[in-house]
């Protein structure tokens, strides 16, 4: 696993992968106006997002749409639940990763754990998207 995260970080993007990033970025851009007022941070989350999802195998689109169900684009949101985040991660993923120092509160690491776990979830669920998003959401069984 560490050599195929070590190949896809370091692996140098095509033009083709490129122009689809940029194409992306600009349509999603004014889509994410009425969210995040503030132009700068608004190309640093999309190109972030672009990203993170790719890293993880995953449209970039999902994981926009599951950042405004869960958080509305506020990276300090923390649910009834004790969800934290623009991902809206609980905090038992630090211990169940043994990564006692992270914090969930910081928008990019927030940001790799939510695209990491819909992508394990998605792997669990052999694809099937709406089950792995139940899980993400913890209502498996409640679609």
């Amino acid at each position: 696993m560490r050599q195929t995260l070590d190949t896809l970080v370091t692996k140098t993007p095509s033009p083709d992968q490129v122009w689809a990033a940029r194409r992306w970025m600009s349509e999603m851009e004014p889509r994410l106006a009425r969210f995040v007022s503030d132009e700068a941070l608004r190309g640093e989350l999309l190109t972030r997002i672009y990203h993170e999802a790719r890293l993880a195998g995953l449209a970039p689109e999902i994981v926009l749409a599951v950042i405004q169900v869960e958080s509305a684009f506020q990276p300090e949101a923390v649910s009834s639940a004790g969800a934290v985040g623009l991902m809206q991660i609980m905090p038992f993923w630090i211990r169940e990763l043994g990564r006692s120092a992270d914090d969930l509160m910081d928008p990019w690491l927030n940001l790799r754990y939510g695209c990491t776990i819909l992508a394990h979830y998605l792997a669990v669920e052999s694809g099937d998207l709406t089950r792995a998003l139940a899980r993400y959401n913890g209502s498996l069984g409640q679609t």
